[in-house]
């Protein structure tokens, strides 16, 4: 739903080269109007003029220009090939803003090839350069840039922190539009972390530096679109149609930008359908499929067919649903969006109960593999940040007295740690705070598809009493009077005659037994949802015991009431047994695992056992998986513990009381 606003426009030439055919050649490039050949030809030309020159300021400034235009024209060859050029030139120079310009190039290739990690540390070297020198506007658009592929990886802590340190410098420099860009970027961080009241205030403080621009009307309507988001996730329905519905004021949004209409109408389509108005929106939503289908708007695609889903899943249209679901599921994993393939998996475990429980399980484990490539990525920007520092550091420490260095760097040093203790102490929190509204939702989904799965099992019981009875009461009835009646029949004829007759009677009799036996057999009910629960356990403990090859053993009380058991004891146990497993497949190279389950005063009690490897439990640091559970036990009012010896096996002993 949200739009962003680009804020990498680079810099213009030199004043000098105003009104020279460089200059021009390199206007001429940018007219998207010609030809993409006549285009490159013009940048040819512009570059064979530089060759030709003085190897001078300007010199490095134009051709740093001209190999940033033919990334613009998406020649990532050449572009790769004038850089180089570039960068050899600057260190003859030892030109620091050239340096940090081709920093700049390069962090913009990176990030349009989304490679992110070696795109931040160009932006990073390239604000290094332009603080050194004094360019405040230049190195608040690297703090942006950087700022941006950090909230791209869910490090919202660390991107505010960026992007407040460019809006102080943008403020004393009164970059007006630059501000309104940060300003929305930072409302869009905050309504990822769901704080949508600062959201909705800090894009009106973007609005406010919106005022004081020009030609300000394609901004404005971003800004009313991503407004309307905010009242969406807030579930304020009406506040977001009244703003969906000023973008759409003007009919030449249609001509001018045919894809944010599809977007803005695709919002519009859904808020409704969150409001509960299903009133033909079937054709809206369709209009802007139809839309980004023919702009071949990928992740738009995907988008709508999750809507599609849903709209179809509220009028009972189960078949739609799924198969938009699945649809949407596939193209998100092709365009690796994984924010909608989580989607489209979670509403597939919803929608399709068939095959709900492989659908949560692919949920569950891509959620928990893309927190931990953010978490990787997330200490490379760390280190990044860290090492420049380092540099920087030591390179002023040769350039400054020898007592001077000595009395500053102790004091730099100091503050850095500081301040690097207490970023890391806040994103820790950021993290630990956006797991648990994960852990939150994965829990809510387990829930329902257990709710989801014991309904059916009752649904089947139903159908099997019915026939028990049809049986019993219909066929059964019926068969027995036919006996009767026969029964009753003078059969004349001879002694085998008779005897046969009778013999069918008996048969008749018999067969009467076997029907009350099945009848009484099908009316036999059970408890689905403990059925369930222990097939759901037993299901786990298969799964793992084919990725680690271990033979396994399973008991289960038969006292043990599941459906008496809250939901979110359920869930934990889950979770604990899953993490104790997978320490067995990691770690222990056992070749046979015991689980048991039973239940006395009140309490379950579980033990996990398995024959492998084993540690010494006085060495062993205590890792995070076992550190989970103890504290998922914990929250649960439990007892855990964790015996172990070297060769003779691990043992997970532990116990929840049942209230």
């Amino acid at each position: 739903m949200n739009c962003g606003h680009d804020n990498e426009n680079k810099f213009e030439l030199p004043t000098s080269f105003k009104n020279d055919s460089i200059s021009l050649w390199i206007t001429f490039s940018k007219n998207t109007t010609l030809p993409l050949e006549k285009r490159r030809l013009y940048l040819e030309k512009a570059h064979t003029a530089l060759k030709s020159g003085e190897l001078d300021t300007f010199y490095m400034r134009t051709l740093s220009a001209v190999a940033y235009q033919y990334l613009k024209l998406k020649d990532t060859l050449r572009f790769k090939e004038l850089n180089k050029e570039t960068f050899q030139s600057a260190l003859k120079l030892k030109d620091t803003f050239a340096l940090a310009d081709i920093h700049w190039n390069e962090a913009n290739y990176y990030k349009k090839i989304e490679v992110y990690d070696t795109a931040y540390y160009h932006y990073d070297q390239a604000y290094k350069y332009f603080e050194s020198i004094d360019e405040q506007n230049y190195s608040a658009k690297m703090l942006y840039g950087m700022s941006f592929i950090k909230g791209r990886f869910r490090d919202y802590s660390g991107s505010e922190i960026l992007i407040v340190k460019a809006i102080s410098k943008y403020k004393l420099l009164k970059e007006n539009e630059a501000l309104y860009a940060s300003y929305n970027h930072l409302a869009l961080l905050q309504n990822d972390i769901k704080e949508y009241n600062r959201a909705l205030f800090y894009h009106n403080r973007a609005l406010e530096y919106l005022d004081k621009l020009e030609n300000k009307i394609d901004l404005y309507k971003i800004s009313l679109n991503n407004i309307g988001n905010v009242y969406v996730e807030k579930g304020e329905y009406g506040k977001a149609l009244s703003y969906y519905d000023k973008v759409l004021e003007d009919d030449s949004l249609k001509i001018k930008d045919i894809e944010r209409y599809a977007r803005v109408l695709d919002n519009i389509t859904y808020c409704k359908l969150l409001k509960g108005d299903t009133t033909n929106l079937k054709q809206d939503f369709y209009r802007a499929l139809k839309i980004r289908d023919s702009t071949n708007n990928k992740a738009g695609i995907v988008t709508s067919k999750i809507h599609l889903s849903e709209y179809f899943a509220i009028i009972k249209d189960s078949l739609k649903a799924i198969n938009y679901a699945k649809e949407a599921n596939v193209l998100s994993w092709e365009i690796k969006n994984s924010k909608d393939y989580l989607k489209s998996l979670n509403l597939l475990s919803k929608l399709d109960s068939k095959n709900a429980e492989d659908y949560l399980g692919k949920y569950i484990t891509y959620s928990d593999s893309l927190q931990n490539i953010d978490r990787k990525t997330q200490n490379k920007f760390t280190r990044i940040a860290y090492e420049t520092d380092e540099y920087i550091e030591e390179t002023k420490r040769l350039s400054l007295q020898k007592t001077l260095i000595l009395i500053s760097a102790l004091v730099l040093i100091i503050i850095i740690s500081l301040v690097y203790y207490i970023m890391v102490q806040k994103s820790r929190t950021e993290k630990l705070l956006l797991e648990t509204e994960q852990q939150k939702a994965n829990e809510q989904v387990y829930i329902l598809t257990l709710k989801q799965q014991v309904k059916l099992e009752e649904e089947k019981t139903k159908e099997r009493n019915r026939i028990s009875q049809d049986l019993h009461d219909g066929i059964l009835g019926k068969l027995f009077g036919v006996r009767i009646d026969l029964g009753f029949l003078e059969i004349k004829g001879d002694s085998d005659t008779l005897k046969k007759h009778e013999s069918f009677l008996e048969e008749l009799q018999g067969i009467e037994a076997e029907i009350r036996e099945v009848s009484h057999r099908l009316n036999t009910d059970f408890n689905s949802s403990e059925i369930d629960f222990s097939s759901i356990l037993g299901q786990l403990l298969e799964n793992k015991s084919r990725l680690g090859n271990f033979t396994y053993q399973l008991d289960i009380d038969e006292n043990i009431g599941w459906s008496g058991i809250n939901e979110i004891i359920k869930v934990n146990l889950y979770r604990i047994l899953q993490e104790a497993l997978q320490n067995v497949v990691k770690y222990s190279r056992a070749q046979n695992v015991s689980l048991s389950f039973s239940f006395q005063k009140n309490n379950l009690t579980v033990k996990l056992n398995d024959n492998g490897a084993g540690f010494n439990i006085k060495k062993q640091r205590k890792g995070i998986g076992i550190k989970n559970m103890k504290s998922r036990i914990e929250k649960l009012n439990g007892r855990f513990n964790v015996q172990s010896e070297i060769d003779k096996g691990t043992t997970v002993h532990f116990t929840i009381p049942i209230h």
